[in-house]
């Protein structure tokens, strides 16, 4: 599918000028790595020419495509040995993260099973081995010198993975990141601005814990102190959801997940978790159960990261996408609720994130798994209330949509 050159021009136009930064833009002189594959060629070329348009500097990371038949990635989880698999460039990827203002990912699968039949083992150790390059970026962004964001090119693989057509799971995309409006970019800020007011009503709220309660899920998260909500602001584009870290210790209860997750190349669905004290004790999956517990295994990807929920009023995306970066967006009928195992978001802490040492991190409950950050979606319908800390009750999310008036 070809698309347009004027929406492909304002996909662009939204990324560098919105996206990036925080929900800024880029500054002249700014340095942005760019990362996509060889099936994103149209809408790379667009984002690179449009950074150079606004005065910045572009490092290029593009990749051949992943396909079965001639990936890279599988042909080394095949073939190389241990030491292949595990090697990691630090001065390499040091220099990356030094020289870079911005990161930019274009999410693309031409094949989204690219990685069938290869033991999630040799997977967790490739991505294991990525672990310092992900540390060295969160160390840069806590000190506010580095953002990045990611944004969607439909493949015709995605789309048959999604039971659409490539035509239909382009007009989810289209729609969603407000590309046929005349200035997306100024549609984002406001948008934005929008989220913003709920997630400043919930940090008002000095909420101490949430109670999530539906036919499928009896949850509770304790917020915990030194904690604000965060909305995407330019992180992942399209992003309607409000989010935040839980203090994991204080994660109890069960969840079933409708939705499946793509994980490392596989397709994980029918996920259910039991926590007991922060930890999940209990997990199982209807398929590929094995990469759900490869993943799980891993130091601390047994806790949760992150919690997030999305008003349905906001989000334009109404069908499964088989992409974690839309589905964690859904708006449909009930919204959608989803956390992540792994690694916590630090700048939902409300201070200096540089002033706090790794010990005071753990203190506070902060989960630290530089290796995982996996978020798990429902869309099914759960009433979230919230027990402030003077005490009282009340209901923040029902039926899709914040309930905070």
């Amino acid at each position: 599918m070809q698309l347009e050159e004027s929406l492909l021009q304002k996909y662009a136009q939204v990324m560098v000028h919105y996206a990036l930064n925080n929900g800024q833009g880029i500054n002249k002189g700014d340095t942005v790595f760019l990362v996509g594959q060889e099936v994103t060629k149209g809408l790379f070329l667009a984002i690179a020419r449009e950074i150079y348009r606004a005065g910045g500097n572009l490092i290029s990371n593009y990749l051949p495509d992943n396909v079965r038949e001639q990936s890279l990635v599988r042909f080394l989880l095949q073939e190389g040995t241990d030491e292949q698999v595990g090697f990691f460039a630090k001065p390499y990827w040091q220099g990356i993260v030094d020289a870079t203002d911005h990161i930019l990912f274009i999410v693309s699968e031409p094949d989204v099973h690219y990685l069938e039949g290869i033991p999630a083992s040799r997977i967790s150790r490739m991505n294991s081995a990525r672990a310092p390059y992900m540390k060295m970026r969160e160390l840069k962004e806590q000190a506010g010198k580095l953002s990045w964001t990611l944004c969607l090119y439909g493949t015709q693989s995605m789309a048959d993975e999604a039971g659409l057509s490539l035509e239909e799971y382009w007009q989810q995309i289209i729609e969603a990141c407000y590309l046929r409006e005349e200035d997306p970019v100024s549609r984002w800020k406001q948008v934005q601005q929008e989220i913003e007011a709920i997630k400043n009503q919930l940090d008002a709220l000095q909420i101490e814990r949430l109670h999530l309660k539906g036919d499928d899920v009896d949850l509770t998260l304790q917020i915990g102190p030194n904690r604000k909500w965060l909305s995407g602001g330019g992180k992942n584009i399209p992003s309607f959801e409000i989010f935040t870290s839980p203090d994991w210790r204080g994660t109890n209860g069960t969840i079933r997940f409708n939705q499946p997750l793509y994980y490392s190349g596989k397709r994980i669905a029918g996920i259910s978790l039991r926590f007991e004290n922060g930890v999940v004790v209990a997990a199982s999956a209807t398929e590929n159960e094995e990469a759900l517990q490869e993943m799980i295994a891993q130091e601390n990807a047994d806790k949760v990261g992150e919690f997030s929920l999305t008003d349905k009023r906001h989000s334009k995306i109404t069908r499964f996408m088989a992409t974690t970066l839309y589905d964690e967006n859904m708006g449909g009928t009930f919204g959608n609720t989803h956390i992540a195992l792994g690694n916590a978001y630090k700048d939902t802490f409300p201070g200096d994130l540089a002033a706090v040492t790794e010990e005071e991190w753990a203190q506070m409950g902060y989960n630290s798994c530089p290796k995982v950050h996996t978020d798990i979606i429902s869309t099914s319908d759960r009433t979230v209330t919230a027990r402030l800390r003077n005490g009282t009750e009340r209901v923040i999310y029902q039926d899709g949509q914040f309930r905070l008036d």
